[in-house]
């Protein structure tokens, strides 16, 4: 893994982070821009240009043993996808160039999927089958964007059709994609041995995922057989992460020499979000709550952001100080608790300002204002990891 092609991931991110920024400052004094076309931008530069390049990389780094330039120039295409919708998304949403090249990233996962797949090879069994099936679910969440077309064209894009198709997209992603793959590198490292536990919890993960979209669903097509499909998909997910911690609990005492605090550090907050997501979607068996989660934005941003942020970028810093790129430095250790700090305020504002709307309390005065302060630590917070980066004398893993 080069440093220079992990820099450019933390750049993307960084960039998605000032996109988040602009979105903020924008619900404080007037814009001119298409805030829907910003947020598209912000998230799938998130998404596709920081937490898919880096386990693109990461997957690549621990099971191709020799190096391969298929690798490397699949990266740059890929990367090439993501600038163009960089570009393009702010200024004309879901278009022909940014439609274009959204479908230039889906094809590259196509094929990041099939030349990696042989190599994903491991005594660890329960590693192995985590990330193949994320890789699949990776594959899956796209015949949500492959819908999209047919559901602008039949109904619309108001119509729910094309708001599930979305749904979709987004739940498998993170979900399945995201979260089987950081969970798969995890017990990798960890060295976690195939056992019936893992077994259960694999299973039981599983088809978590699969039932929970039914909530989704459940938002559009409101259904009783929906709602009981969603809370057997939660209490599995409550049995699943209970396992997961019954599982990693006897190898954490014996984490690698090298492990540095501020890696088991980011790795147990990693873990305290992935424990929060699992009591939140609890929230979802309550029938009114469940409809209130998508009345209300800030529910719905603050969720997928203690997702995005919390577990999955939480792993990620920490696979990446695992793997020596950085170097250890105050600036370092300032950068991961700057953003640590700017994601906490900004996740509290979230739910606190969700919660008031529910319970038809008086709003926060001057929120905007303190979500957009608290929301500058994400991208200095990672401008600081970046800049300890470069500066590293490691340039590969």
């Amino acid at each position: 893994m080069t440093k220079k092609l992990v820099i450019v991931c933390l750049v993307n991110f960084l960039i998605a982070a000032f996109l988040g920024l602009i979105l903020r400052f924008a619900n404080i004094y007037s814009l001119n821009i298409n805030y829907r076309f910003f947020t598209h931008a912000h998230s799938h530069i998130a998404m596709l240009g920081w937490a898919y390049l880096m386990l693109y990389l990461l997957l690549v780094n621990y099971f191709v043993l020799e190096k391969k330039t298929i690798y490397t120039r699949l990266f740059w295409i890929t990367q090439v996808a993501v600038w163009g919708m960089m570009f393009s998304f702010p200024f004309q949403g879901y278009a022909v160039v940014s439609i274009t090249f959204s479908t230039l990233h889906i094809l590259c996962s196509y094929v990041f999927i099939f030349v990696i797949w042989k190599h994903i090879k491991t005594e660890k069994r329960i590693s192995e089958i985590l990330l193949k099936t994320s890789l699949f679910f990776m594959a899956l969440s796209t015949l949500g964007v492959w819908f999209l077309g047919p559901a602008v064209g039949l109904y619309g894009n108001t119509s729910d059709f094309y708001q599930i198709a979305i749904q979709f997209f987004l739940h498998f992603q993170f979900n399945g994609w995201f979260l089987f793959a950081v969970i798969g590198l995890f017990s990798l490292i960890l060295g976690i041995k195939d056992s019936v536990d893992c077994q259960i919890f694999y299973w039981t993960l599983l088809l978590a995922t699969l039932f929970t979209f039914a909530l989704p669903i459940n938002w559009y097509f409101t259904h009783e057989t929906l709602y009981w499909g969603n809370a057997f998909g939660v209490l599995l997910q409550v049995v699943a992460f209970i396992l997961f911690l019954k599982i990693i609990k006897p190898t954490l005492h014996s984490m690698p020499a090298r492990a540095s605090k501020l890696e088991i550090y980011l790795y147990s907050v990693s873990i305290f979000c992935l424990s929060i997501k699992v009591a939140l979607q609890l929230t979802s068996l309550l029938p009114d709550f469940s409809q209130v989660i998508y009345q209300h934005r800030y529910f719905v941003i603050g969720f997928i952001h203690l997702l995005m942020l919390g577990t999955v970028t939480g792993f990620l810093f920490a696979f990446l100080m695992r793997n020596q790129l950085t170097r250890p430095s105050s600036s370092l250790s300032f950068g991961v608790f700057c953003f640590l700090a700017g994601f906490l305020l900004t996740e509290m504002l979230l739910f606190i300002q969700g919660y008031l709307y529910f319970a038809e309390l008086p709003i926060m005065p001057h929120y905007n204002l303190f979500l957009f302060i608290a929301s500058v630590f994400l991208p200095i917070g990672i401008a600081l990891i970046l800049y300890n980066l470069i500066n590293s004398k490691n340039h590969v893993a």
